[in-house]
C-alpha cells in the first residue's frame, strides 16, 4: 500500500499569511489522479524582464533544471509548467524524477520566509547532487524585490515564478511558506505547513522522509 502524504499541522507555527482558498478543492495530493495534459501556466506578471535577468545573474542564481517531459503519477506534483524567475527554461513540476526534491513555497512579503530562506539554501549546498532543492515564488506580484531578497538571503538554487498562485488548490495552499519534499519517483511523501526554526530541524525531516543524509 502506497503512504499518505504526510501534512503538518498548520498549528506547528505561525504562518506568514494565509491565502484565499477555493470553496472546494479537487483531488487532495493523497487521492489525486494523473492528468491527462499538461497545464502550462500564462501569468499575469512579466518574471523574465532583462532588469530580472540582470539581478539573477547578479545574485547568482542557478538556471532551472531542463526535465524531460514524462506521465504524471499519482500522488505526484500537479501536472503544472511554471516559467523560471529571473528567465531561463520553464519547469513542469510532475516531472520532476530522479532525485529526491525539496520544493519550497515562499514570498517576498513573506517574513518567515525571509528566516528559512538561508536554511534551504544550506541544504542545497549540504547535499549537492543528491537532493533537488527548488524554490516557488508564490502569489508575489513583484518579481524583483523576491529576487532581492533571493540575493540577501544568499540563495543560490533554483527558482521558479507562481504570481497568480496556481499551485494554491493542487497543493492546497492555506499560508507561506509551505514545503513539500518528493520521492525520486515522483511521489509528494510530506507536505509541510511550518516555519522551520533550524537547519537541524529542515535535515532531519529529509532524512526521515526521503532517506538522504547529509
Amino acid at each position: 500500500m502506497t503512504p499518505r502524504v504526510r501534512r503538518a499541522a498548520a498549528a506547528a507555527a505561525p504562518l506568514c499569511a494565509v491565502l484565499t482558498m477555493a470553496s472546494a478543492y479537487g483531488s487532495t495530493p493523497d487521492t489525486a489522479t494523473p492528468a491527462a495534459r499538461t497545464t502550462s501556466i500564462s501569468t499575469s506578471v512579466d518574471v523574465a524582464t532583462p532588469e530580472l535577468q540582470a539581478l539573477k545573474a547578479s545574485a547568482g542564481i542557478a538556471d532551472c533544471p531542463q526535465v524531460a517531459p514524462v506521465d504524471p503519477v499519482a500522488e505526484g506534483l500537479p501536472d503544472l509548467t511554471l516559467p523560471c524567475l529571473g528567465g531561463g527554461a520553464d519547469v513542469t513540476l510532475s516531472s520532476l524524477r530522479g532525485k529526491p526534491l525539496v520544493l519550497n513555497l515562499w514570498a517576498s512579503w513573506c517574513g518567515p520566509c525571509r528566516d528559512e530562506l538561508p536554511l534551504f539554501q544550506r541544504l542545497h549546498e549540504a547535499f549537492g547532487s543528491r537532493l533537488t532543492v527548488l524554490g516557488v515564488d508564490i502569489n508575489d506580484q513583484q518579481p524583483a524585490k523576491a529576487l532581492a531578497l533571493a540575493s540577501d538571503t544568499g540563495v543560490t538554487y533554483p527558482l521558479l515564478a507562481d504570481p497568480d498562485a496556481s499551485l494554491r488548490v493542487p497543493l492546497e495552499v492555506m499560508g507561506l511558506p509551505q514545503t513539500v519534499l518528493v520521492a525520486a519517483d515522483g511521489r509528494m511523501v510530506s507536505v509541510e505547513r511550518r516555519v522551520f526554526s533550524s537547519y537541524d530541524q529542515l535535515r532531519s525531516l529529509v532524512l526521515d522522509r526521503l532517506g538522504v543524509a547529509g
